[in-house]
């Protein structure tokens, strides 16, 4: 029974490190104070388009799921501090962006994005993640505009 009233109040945010991104982290933070729910922040990795069929080079440098780890914890660390008015849980994944978020806010009262990443198209008014999962998801979505210092418009 508590894993359920949990799971209700679950808000599921994606975190790229983006200026946007860490305001959506932001906001689902100080909802979350307010409603007494959790945050479930997610990064998410994969293989540049151009290395499908190809194995990557063995080397630091190119290990996705370490650099995804450390962007994770420097947003969080970076956005709440050591100690997060709210229950955060971190989690990294391996797959497309939009799918995992979309697959992650099933069950959960909201999924919370910025409105913009780190894609090519970063000028643009709301990004390819976004803009799918606006479109897609299981719950209701927020779009929270940040600017790149991560501040909320």
């Amino acid at each position: 029974m508590e894993d359920e009233r949990m799971s209700a109040r679950r808000i599921v945010v994606g975190v790229d490190g983006s200026g946007p991104s860490k305001a959506a982290l932001l906001w689902a933070v100080r909802e979350a104070e307010l409603t007494d729910g959790t945050v479930e922040a997610i990064t998410t990795w994969d293989y540049p388009s151009a290395w499908y069929g190809w194995t990557p080079p063995q080397s630091e440098a190119y290990d996705f799921e370490k650099i995804a780890n450390q962007i994770l914890a420097d947003t969080v660390d970076e956005v709440v501090g050591p100690d997060p008015p709210a229950r955060i849980r971190t989690r990294v994944a391996h797959g497309d962006a939009a799918t995992v978020l979309l697959d992650a806010a099933r069950g959960a009262r909201l999924l919370v994005v910025g409105n913009r990443g780190h894609g090519r198209f970063a000028g643009a008014l709301l990004g390819s993640v976004g803009q799918h999962c606006v479109q897609h998801a299981p719950c209701p979505v927020l779009v929270v505009r940040g600017s790149d210092d991560g501040t909320v418009d």
